[in-house]
């Protein structure tokens, strides 16, 4: 585990990124691919922390990199799983996202999308979704954390702001991989730039992405710069 800030800890899982917020136990965001559950419980143990700490799940959104071990680990702790009501469906109902996905511009996206994507399980396992977290909503945790709802990669997809920290978990708005960019695929890419500039005027310093590396100064600064110019194109 690496830790991003006081209360914030980001598990690498090779080609996706799961997050551990710890306040009074602890909260998991998004569970990886399907297999991932046995990997991300290691990761918090040898972290010096425990898997039974685990309070609750929260999925930033419904594609399987996101939720594939989200039953598995539901099944093993019997803990709550939040979602946005629009990819909770999804999630209860084994899909994995809504097709067809539009894949974003450059030659890194068209490749990972072909390579990984385009022929890939469109399926989860089925998991009830506990608790459903609407735009603006306050979470108890960690001084407060905000959900923002950021549609656009997928209709359902959520941010989570931990304002104490001044942190953004921002799921798959874009990506941080090969340096900051759209996400490979989206629903509908416009609405997910739009998505990203509507965080951007939130006050954080660090961002933390389902792929690739934090930013880790200015986070919020550096959205709105590399994005402002693809608003309305």
């Amino acid at each position: 585990m690496k830790q991003i800030s006081k209360h914030l800890y980001q598990i690498s899982l090779g080609s996706v990124n799961t997050f551990l917020i710890e306040d009074n136990g602890l909260t998991l965001v998004d569970t990886g691919f399907k297999s991932s559950r046995d990997k991300i419980f290691q990761a918090i143990r040898n972290g010096g922390k425990k898997p039974d700490d685990i309070k609750q799940v929260i999925l930033t959104h419904s594609h399987p990199d996101h939720s594939g071990s989200v039953a598995d680990i539901k099944r093993t702790l019997g803990v709550p799983v939040y979602a946005h009501p629009d990819d909770a469906i999804l999630v209860e109902a084994g899909i994995g996202g809504r097709l067809p996905h539009q894949p974003s511009p450059g030659l890194a996206n068209w490749l990972l999308f072909r390579l990984f994507i385009k022929n890939s399980p469109n399926e989860t396992e089925m998991c009830r979704i506990d608790e459903r977290i609407q735009d603006g909503d306050i979470l108890p945790i960690a001084g407060g954390i905000q959900v923002i709802h950021t549609p656009g990669h997928s209709k359902g997809h959520v941010s989570l702001l931990l304002k104490a920290d001044r942190v953004l978990i921002g799921g798959d708005i874009c990506a941080n991989m090969f340096g900051l960019d759209l996400s490979t695929v989206y629903e509908d890419r416009q609405l997910g730039v739009q998505s990203i500039l509507k965080v951007a005027e939130q006050n954080f310093d660090k961002a933390v992405f389902g792929h690739g590396k934090p930013i880790i100064c200015g986070a919020n600064v550096k959205l709105k710069h590399k994005f402002s110019s693809l608003a309305n194109t």
